[in-house]
């Protein structure tokens, strides 16, 4: 039995562009797990394919408690990972994360393979980084947002600096979905969890996720999946980003925009 109310398939939402100007905010979600590392807190998240709509994979996550690692306090996090057909088969993994004035961060994550629990830390180097480290010398992201004109989209192009990874607001939208409207910015993320995925993430002046987008660059993993992605999803959307086609993948919602 699922432990949440998100849907089976993704609500109908509308993204409008507003001429009003982007705000600066606070953003203290983990990336990539929308739960902020602080006590008390949970949230419920998923994965919504497309262009089926249709939920696959739901997570449901809390803060269980204060811990340490290597000598730096976060919080113990824990996380039931199940699809949305079988939700009586669940799997757990746990993280400890850090949340300071200034960054967000991940310190370590445990998993279960074979009977065996794992436990894999940020001194553990690049197995840990590959996966979980965000920021020069694992520093996790920015938690202050403003504007800083280091990428611009209009409607599907999307053009930046030459670097990699970048993360930037690149301006003001209504997003109405589940018949609820929310006055968000984009920010836009390019190289932070893989250098050829870009993800959009709309967040309220809460600093909360409404909705979470990837993209795959054309090319992304071509050796595993024989295709391109813009034959793969022939019917999704495509983003132009410095003249190389991105193809929207799946997207997210957490159980925020439903309470």
């Amino acid at each position: 039995m699922k432990n949440n109310n998100l849907p089976e398939y993704l609500p109908e939402y509308k993204i409008e562009k507003s001429d009003e100007k982007s705000f600066s905010l606070k953003w203290e979600e983990l990336m990539g797990w929308h739960l902020i590392p602080k006590l008390n807190e949970k949230i419920s998240w998923g994965i919504y394919d497309l262009p089926s709509r249709k939920c696959d994979y739901l997570y449901d996550m809390k803060v269980i408690g204060r811990a340490t690692v290597h000598g730096i306090e976060g919080v113990e996090i824990t996380a039931e990972e199940y699809q949305f057909s079988k939700p009586e088969e669940k799997s757990v993994r746990g993280f400890v994360a850090q949340l300071t004035d200034t960054h967000c961060r991940y310190l370590a994550t445990s998993y279960m393979a074979d009977g065996v629990k794992h436990y894999v830390t940020f001194l553990d180097g690049e197995e840990f980084v590959e996966n979980w480290g965000y920021g020069e010398d694992n520093c996790g992201h920015e938690t202050q947002l403003s504007p800083k004109g280091l990428i611009k989209k209009e409607y599907d192009k999307v053009t930046c600096q030459n670097q990699n990874p970048v993360m930037d607001i690149v301006g003001r939208y209504e997003v109405t979905i589940g018949g609820k409207k929310y006055d968000t910015v984009c920010v836009v993320d390019l190289g932070s969890y893989n250098q050829n995925i870009l993800s959009e993430h709309y967040l309220d002046k809460n600093g909360r996720t409404i909705l979470w987008r990837r993209f795959n660059k054309n090319d992304w993993h071509l050796d595993r999946y024989k295709k391109l992605w813009t034959e793969q999803l022939p019917e999704n959307e495509r983003l132009s980003v410095n003249g190389e086609t991105y193809v929207h993948w799946y997207d997210c919602i957490t159980d925020f925009i439903l309470r």
